[in-house]
């Protein structure tokens, strides 16, 4: 890789979650460890031509988004208090309250410099599953959380 290239850094990045309603209500702090789940796939549909052996006809179908999983820790403020704001949503959801908060999310990858190289945007994030943390005295690691955001879209954008 030639010294002018930008580099990716896997760790140099950012998550904003904003209502989908236009509002502007954040969710969290976007203070994410881990961000998996960028996938596209798409159903390709198989025809058997009548007569033609030795051919398989294949057309594009409907694309499927796998859900987003964003990880951070559990007490994450400069004052290591607890943000609750995740679970708020997902209890919302479940204990139905409606109409379910959408949230819209922009992921964006920064070069080393603090420039946006790349940047990821999905519509209509709904909460599938939001996890606690393991809690072990003996291991000393940090608390995570864990949520799992089921979405209607997911573009990459290059600046």
């Amino acid at each position: 890789m030639a010294e002018s290239d930008p580099l990716l850094r896997a760790f140099r990045f950012q998550v904003q979650l904003r209502r989908t309603d236009d509002d502007g209500t954040a969710l969290g702090d976007g203070a994410f460890q881990e961000c998996s789940g960028l996938e596209v796939e798409m159903d390709v549909r198989e025809y058997f031509e009548g007569g033609n052996n030795a051919a398989v006809i294949r057309q594009a179908g409907r694309a499927k988004y796998s859900n987003l999983v964003l990880k951070r820790g559990m007490f994450h403020s400069a004052a290591g208090r607890l943000n609750a704001d995740l679970w708020r949503w997902m209890q919302d959801a479940v204990g139905n309250i409606r109409p379910i908060a959408r949230y819209d999310g922009v992921i964006e990858v920064m070069s080393v410099g603090d420039e946006v190289v790349a940047t990821w945007e999905f519509d209509r994030g709904l909460p599938a599953r939001l996890r606690g943390p393991e809690l072990n005295a003996r291991t000393g690691e940090v608390a995570i959380e864990e949520l799992h955001i089921a979405h209607e879209g997911l573009r990459l954008v290059i600046p």
